[in-house]
């Protein structure tokens, strides 16, 4: 990459979190991990899920992205109903007395640059191919037509995660996840005053910031060098496999192009530890969120800290949440529970219970901490004496 291209392409991710992420950030208190995380995907053209019950803002962020960016948005809420012509758009009826199979794309899916995508998994099988090949290659396939598609990063949506295999398929489209929840007490104060502002808002300028200008930073992803974080990154990998969270060989290869990502948010070229941030958002169920944020702070801790170029997502521990916690110490008892009798998977058990107890530390109310550690101790007591 040649020193004007870098100039420009740092000159771009200054803007994008200029007058992009950070309106957002005050725009919507308590959503800064889904703003950084909505920046990453958009640098990194990868896809984003979010988990969480309505009201949590999840659609709110999407659509005022949209608006930043200047580019076509495209939003829809699925049901077990849609049909393909409600997303990628109805064959035109003028062709069709032609004998000729084009569809009408106008204000659909196919000419957004940004979309998002409500209740993803009421998908059903009329829709999931194209949407499968769409959010994978970025191209439709419809009649004889295949056209490619400018969609830099889709956005989906759920209260709920998939069931069903042909549902995990689509969910595996989706590189990023992360929970939407109703923002801590603490900061409703800021809640109230910002969706007041949301609700009235003043004349803003405009952003100078464009999908265009996205796709300029989209393409400095390869001049990124990893070398120099690439064994510590192979080695978290083997850590998170040890545990028994599924971490396929395609998901590190594309995960390489979010460390880049994170990068060149921070106007670099070259990947350091701090990057790694990313990996606790590579999880495929609600009981791997705290094991994947323990496995990736304890990297993190061995990185030399550099806030001037570290990105803010790796700046501070991952929030620990009591309930979640108190959620993965339910499954791991009923892991527990299942074992057979010489000892299989309890290793892997073992494992994740001592990065629990890592993360239980971090609870600043004392009497939940307790409770905690008491599940804890005594399934760490079960364990010992489960035979090898």
């Amino acid at each position: 990459m040649t020193q004007d291209a870098t100039t420009s392409c740092f000159a771009q991710a200054d803007r994008l979190r200029a007058f992009v992420l950070d309106p957002l950030k005050r725009q919507f208190a308590g959503k800064d991990e889904i703003v950084e995380l909505l920046g990453i995907a958009l640098v990194a053209a990868e896809h984003l899920f979010i988990l969480g019950p309505p009201g949590t803002a999840k659609s709110a962020i999407v659509h005022r992205l949209g608006d930043l960016l200047h580019g076509e948005t495209f939003a829809y809420l699925l049901t077990r109903f849609t049909e393909p012509n409600e997303i990628f758009g109805p064959f035109d009826i003028r062709r069709l007395r032609e004998g000729v199979l084009v569809p009408n794309t106008e204000g659909m899916l196919p000419e957004a640059c940004l979309a998002f995508l409500d209740e993803l998994f009421h998908a059903n099988s009329a829709v999931l191919n194209s949407l499968l090949s769409a959010l994978n290659e970025r191209v439709l396939r419809r009649g004889r037509e295949l056209r490619r598609l400018p969609l830099i990063t889709a956005v989906g949506a759920s209260n709920e995660l998939p069931n069903e295999e042909a549902l995990c398929a689509l969910f595996d489209r989706f590189l990023l996840r992360v929970r939407s929840e109703q923002a801590p007490e603490d900061q409703l104060d800021d809640v109230l005053q910002a969706g007041w502002a949301l609700e009235n808002p003043d004349p803003q300028p405009e952003s100078p910031l464009s999908t265009d200008d996205v796709r300029l930073i989209n393409a400095r992803i390869p001049g990124v060098d990893l070398d120099a974080v690439r064994p510590a990154y192979a080695a978290l990998i083997r850590r998170i496999r040890r545990t028994g969270i599924a971490f396929s060989d395609r998901r590190a290869v594309k995960m390489q192009r979010v460390l880049a990502a994170s990068a060149l948010l921070c106007r670099r070229l070259v990947a350091t530890l701090s990057d790694l941030w990313v990996l606790r958002h590579c999880w495929d169920r609600e009981d791997q969120i705290e094991i994947l944020a323990a496995l990736v702070d304890e990297t993190l801790a061995e990185a030399t800290s550099d806030p001037a170029r570290d990105h803010p997502g790796s700046q501070d521990v991952a929030a620990v949440s009591p309930e979640l916690l108190a959620a993965h110490l339910d499954e791991l008892r009923r892991h527990f529970e299942t074992l057979p009798g010489h000892g299989a998977g309890a290793s892997a058990l073992r494992d994740r219970l001592a990065l629990l107890a890592s993360r239980s530390q971090w609870i600043d109310n004392h009497e939940q901490r307790n409770a905690l550690q008491d599940r804890i101790d005594a399934l760490w007591k079960d364990l010992e004496t489960h035979p090898a």
